[in-house]
């Protein structure tokens, strides 16, 4: 007996109607990215082991997805794994390419990254991610810029958004001063997990990775910060004054909260807070960190990053600085599929179908839909004149909106009989109107 076919958990086949949904994401994505004078770029699915490992913290490195055999004689085929993300392949890039690019470099990129995580609801193995990067200049302009394009995207989508903001020196600041500088890691990685688990678990978890009770205990104050983002920022300020690196934090997420203040309007769609539990536990991550959550929906962070001041540096050129962020393109379909926010219609559907009664009418209905084809119409003719209902039914099945009856008469007076499939209204028309109707 043949074994039943099906494809990996975490992963997902997506048919016509899905691919138009998700060409819809990706298209007004890359639309605002390139209002904002971005351009594109792919990188392999597969890299060097040795360029993935140690870059995403102990977790991440867990999650990578290992190639076993990749058709090279063993002994001389170095390792490799699916890229986790798109981050560290665009700095691998930038090194590799450098003297073909211009700095500030400005690129997006969309494609798919693997993950060897536990499938589960906004969780999967093999997804999109849609990424912008500005690399090789320090200036908080491209943090705000960042900022700017969140808020475009989630407006043309029409989903609520709120923008959580941290900065990693902030978070090195406050190990330093409840006595624990060597161990930024482990508290980053267990207070990213803060909205997770709670705070009760992220306490335990920084005990189990050796902080101290003491540490622990001061390090409460901080996490349960209230008030608007100025009245946290001098809180902890305060708070982290005989910090030099917490400082620079400090005055940075002013900067970037000043620059926000005027030329980012926020409102009841739109949010940006700062949140002194994001962490993100990407080691990479040097300054700002930025975590998008939807504000209608049960689902977890839907775009996420921050600046890095030395990805680069790991491939041979330290010293050159970039920020970014990632649109999670399935956690975003799944949003947009929840609050019921896709348009009724998208530009991979067919707008006309053509429908006949006979050979004669299938040669008259084609020569119309070459002309409507060259004005940019989406437009189909069935492929027989088999029986109207079996015909119609299909224009029904495939949520066509328009269809175009061709029959003895219209042939005779150079019209065709159109429809509205939604109201059922229908009237002739010749190819000159029909042409204007859908321009």
């Amino acid at each position: 007996m043949a074994q039943k076919p099906s494809i990996p958990k975490g992963t997902r086949d997506f048919g016509p109607a899905e691919m138009a949904r998700r060409n819809y994401i990706f298209d007004t994505i890359r639309s605002v990215f390139r209002l904002y004078g971005f351009r594109q770029i792919e990188t392999p699915a597969m890299e060097q082991m040795s360029s993935l490992m140690g870059k995403y913290g102990e977790e991440g490195d867990k999650l990578l997805f290992r190639i076993q055999n990749s058709g090279e004689k063993a002994a001389e085929a170095p390792e490799k794994g699916l890229r986790y993300d798109l981050t560290v392949p665009f700095a691998r890039y930038v090194v590799q390419h450098r003297e073909e690019l211009q700095f500030p470099f400005r690129r997006y990129q969309i494609q798919p990254v693997w993950r060897a995580d536990r499938p589960q609801k906004g969780r999967y193995r093999e997804f999109y991610q849609c990424d912008v990067d500005i690399i090789g200049t320090d200036s908080l302009l491209s943090e705000l810029e960042l900022v700017q394009i969140v808020r475009e995207v989630y407006s043309r989508f029409g989903i609520r958004v709120s923008l959580h903001i941290n900065n990693r020196k902030v978070l090195a600041g406050i190990a330093e001063v409840i006595g624990e500088p060597d161990k930024i890691t482990d508290i980053t990685v267990a207070i990213d997990k803060m909205e997770k688990i709670g705070a009760d678990k992220v306490n335990e978890e920084l005990l189990e990775r050796g902080l101290s009770r003491e540490a622990v205990d001061k390090l409460q104050p901080i996490l349960r910060l209230t008030g608007t983002n100025m009245q946290k920022l001098d809180a902890i300020a305060a708070l982290l004054a005989g910090s030099e690196t917490g400082t620079k934090g400090v005055e940075e997420l002013r900067e970037v909260f000043r620059l926000c203040d005027g030329h980012t309007q926020q409102d009841n769609s739109f949010r940006i807070e700062l949140d002194l539990t994001l962490a993100r536990g990407l080691n990479y991550y040097t300054g700002a960190i930025f975590e998008v959550k939807a504000l209608d929906a049960a689902m977890g962070s839907i775009t996420g990053g921050g600046r890095y001041d030395n990805l680069t540096g790991i491939f041979g050129l330290p010293g050159v600085s970039g920020v970014g962020i990632s649109f999670g393109a399935d956690r975003i379909y799944d949003v947009l599929c929840d609050l019921n926010l896709f348009p009724a219609a998208t530009g991979d559907s067919t707008q006309l179908l053509f429908v006949t009664f006979g050979q004669a009418e299938l040669q008259y209905a084609l020569a119309w839909a070459d002309r409507l084809r060259s004005k940019g119409v989406n437009t189909e003719v069935y492929p027989e004149p088999a029986k109207m209902k079996k015909q119609m039914g299909y224009a029904d099945a495939n949520r066509i909106p328009y269809v175009a009856v061709v029959g003895e008469n219209e042939m005779q007076t150079q019209t065709v009989m159109l429809k509205d499939m939604q109201t059922g209204e229908q009237h002739p028309v010749t190819l000159q109107q029909l042409e204007q109707a859908f321009s």
